[in-house]
């Protein structure tokens, strides 16, 4: 895709008229986009640059960088920024040394993380976590750029 996920995009929008409970639409590419170049605020104006920055991000930046600064910008916990922040706040040790469900506990809580904890891991927390180590799994060894 190109940044945008306009079928997601609509669906809010759609939501939102109908008075439904508030839903964003934001792709990876935009949360990087906001992240890395933004403030965290909502407004019009701070979504129009989100837009800009998300356009010139996919027209110059590989998925992999994209992914890359994503992961080490986000919020992972309370106060917690990035992927090497986490590993060590939630695990106590360097993220190029976490295990596959190490790794796997903390993606699961990305939906909320503010709300769940890597460990100790609620029964919901470690269902994600089981379902994106077999992911993992079946996705075989995975291959890093250095």
């Amino acid at each position: 895709h190109n940044g945008f996920d306009y079928e997601a995009i609509q669906k809010a929008m759609e939501d939102n008229k109908k008075g439904k409970r508030v839903r964003g639409a934001s792709t990876i590419s935009q949360q990087t986009a906001k992240n890395a170049f933004l403030w965290p605020q909502r407004s019009w104006f701070r979504k129009g640059l989100e837009v800009y920055f998300t356009f010139l991000i996919e027209l110059f930046w590989s998925k992999e960088r994209i992914l890359e600064v994503y992961l080490n910008s986000i919020e992972m916990g309370k106060g917690i920024y990035g992927a090497e922040a986490a590993a060590q706040a939630w695990f106590g040790k360097s993220a190029a040394n976490l295990t596959a469900y190490e790794a796997a506990a903390i993606a699961a809580i990305l939906p909320n993380p503010r709300e769940y904890r890597a460990k100790p891991a609620s029964n919901y927390i470690a269902g994600r976590q089981a379902w994106i180590v077999r992911q993992m799994r079946n996705l075989g060894a995975i291959q890093l750029e250095k």
